[in-house]
């Protein structure tokens, strides 16, 4: 990576949220956070955050971060400036170079729907293009990756591979081919913060957990599955495997001990509600992260189907169509 001629002081990046069909769940590295799986990622449209880094001596000369118009306290702060300062380094600024970072957000924040995903990245192209930095796709995507790990996929639209690497050089996420037009449907069952933070949660399965080195195994085979069922255009298969490997994520947690179970009555009544709409004839398949919400996989022809018939499984919940993304873009000044 290298640095630019000019130092912007300023810059505003987006990216969109994306969702793991191959999960990524636990680190063999937590400072690098390098992943104990390679995983793969459809990049979604409509869900996205937008970030603003100007190195402007920040509030008193500390770092000023301001989420969805509220002023940044405590762990999420602390991460921002952890992230920031390690643009810092890289761009050759003094420490001293505060930032305010502003930031908002169309996705519910730490409720299992890739918030952090879309934050980061945005954050890491925003960040290093204000501290002068040019960097090509693959090390926006590694530098995206120090901040959380599936943001390293959000740099990309489409369907997205994060290679699990061996060091920060070689973990990093590239688009792959894809002949489906996929799309997902979103059961938003609560949108509040989990009780526990997937940061928690990976390193409790991680350290308790008898079935995730199975996992762990069986999800490499999946990944290669998944790859060639895109590729073919093998909606079925590649629904099949994703859904099994989000299942066989969700046991291990289980397996932890104290056990981690994010899934409420309402999770179960759609899970249900889709294997019972796949036996009808609609090809939709589920797959959750680290929290209550169902995300039902399909294609853009049945994705409007799949949506009105879950939309009366859970009076409440919130049901909506999202189809593949785009990458990271940036805003232009003065536009």
């Amino acid at each position: 990576m290298s640095a630019g001629t000019s130092r912007a002081r300023t810059a505003t990046a987006s990216a969109n949220s994306n969702i793991a069909l191959i999960k990524y769940w636990g680190k063999t590295d937590a400072r690098l956070h390098l992943p104990t799986t390679s995983s793969l990622s459809l990049t979604l449209d409509e869900t996205w955050t937008t970030t603003t880094v100007s190195f402007d001596g920040g509030d008193g000369g500390e770092d000023s971060v301001t989420i969805n118009g509220v002023r940044a306290q405590g762990t999420a702060r602390e991460r921002v400036h952890r992230f920031l300062s390690l643009v810092r380094e890289r761009a050759g600024l003094d420490e001293g170079a505060a930032a305010s970072v502003t930031s908002t957000s169309t996705v519910p924040l730490a409720a299992g729907l890739a918030s952090s995903a879309a934050g980061f990245a945005a954050l890491a192209g925003a960040a290093s293009r204000a501290a002068g930095l040019d960097l090509g796709a693959r090390d926006l995507s590694r530098l995206a990756r120090r901040g959380s790990g599936s943001a390293s996929r959000s740099v990309f639209g489409g369907l997205v591979r994060w290679n699990r690497g061996t060091d920060d050089a070689t973990s990093y996420a590239e688009p792959v081919p894809c002949a489906l037009d996929l799309a997902m449907v979103v059961v938003a069952l609560e949108t509040g913060a989990k009780a526990v933070s997937s940061t928690v949660a990976m390193r409790r399965t991680m350290e308790t957990s008898a079935l995730y080195p199975a996992w762990v195994e069986a999800s490499a085979t999946d990944l290669d599955e998944v790859l060639a069922a895109a590729a073919a255009g093998d909606l079925e298969r590649l629904g099949t495997v994703a859904e099994a490997n989000a299942l066989g994520m969700h046991a291990t947690m289980v397996a932890a001990r104290p056990a981690v179970l994010y899934w409420r009555p309402g999770t179960v009544a759609v899970l249900h509600e889709v294997a019972r709409l796949r036996e009808a004839g609609l090809p939709v398949w589920a797959t959750m992260d680290a929290g209550p919400n169902v995300k039902v996989l399909t294609d853009t022809a049945h994705a409007g189907a799949a949506a009105s018939a879950l939309d009366g499984v859970l009076p409440g919940a919130s049901v909506t169509v999202r189809r593949g993304g785009e990458g990271i873009r940036y805003e232009q000044p003065g536009s």
